[in-house]
């Protein structure tokens, strides 16, 4: 890269840097649920005041899926869960100001949100997309994909049921690959759905993944319908 192209990139870096540091974050109650504030096997269609297909995604990041995918499909109810704060906040105030009225989003831990407040067969898809790779191996066992949340996920699946999955992590990748191998009776793999925001050269189009497309590193999917 060029010292003038350089320089133009981070006058562009340190000039978003300022906008955000300048952007209030709101809250937007009609978006952001409470957990206390649901019911064990909470019905979805009373939160979001309607019958609809329900997509789950676990690791909101920024939002930036949920943004594109609930405008494009409007007919959906879209769910965000997402454990750091700032992340959380940030896309609770970016779906607020777009005024996106088919998403919420939650601030917890999935695992647990998974097997206590969804019922069993109300899932349409589950989205993970660049989940945490806990790349030691004394953390391996925090990964979410892992053999109990799979049976988690096919328990709240509908049949038919889908399981979209990202991510830059070889290593994850193969692990992902050995965990869903125990479920060959229950999951049968099916073309990775390109979500509405990707661009061209993308598969997801998340800040995750531009961020990682400019790094060169390799992008690998997965995805099951429950059978």
């Amino acid at each position: 890269m060029s010292l003038r192209k350089k320089s133009a990139v981070q006058k562009a870096y340190w000039k978003k840097r300022k906008i955000m540091a300048k952007r209030q974050i709101k809250d937007y109650p009609n978006i952001s649920l409470e957990i206390e504030d649901l019911s064990k096997k909470t019905d979805f269609s009373d939160v979001f005041g309607r019958p609809a297909p329900l997509h789950i995604e676990i690791g909101s990041g920024k939002g930036t899926f949920l943004v594109n995918q609930a405008a494009a499909f409007e007919q959906i109810n879209f769910l965000g869960i997402e454990w750091a704060n700032k992340y959380y906040k940030y896309t609770v105030d970016r779906i607020g100001r777009r005024a996106v009225g088919n998403v919420r989003i939650i601030r917890t831990e999935a695992a647990l949100f998974l097997s206590e407040y969804i019922p069993d067969k109300s899932v349409d898809c589950f989205h993970i997309y660049f989940p945490d790779p806990w790349p030691k191996r004394a953390h391996h066992k925090r990964r979410f994909v892992c053999a109990e949340n799979i049976t988690q996920m096919i328990q709240c699946l509908k049949k038919n049921g889908l399981i979209n999955i990202a991510t830059d992590h070889t290593g994850y990748f193969q692990w992902m690959q050995d965990e869903f191998e125990g479920f060959a009776k229950k999951l049968k793999p099916v073309e990775f759905i390109k979500p509405a925001g990707a661009k061209d050269n993308e598969l997801v189009g998340t800040n995750y993944e531009r961020k990682y497309l400019k790094e060169k590193r390799n992008v690998f999917t997965l995805a099951f319908k429950k059978v």
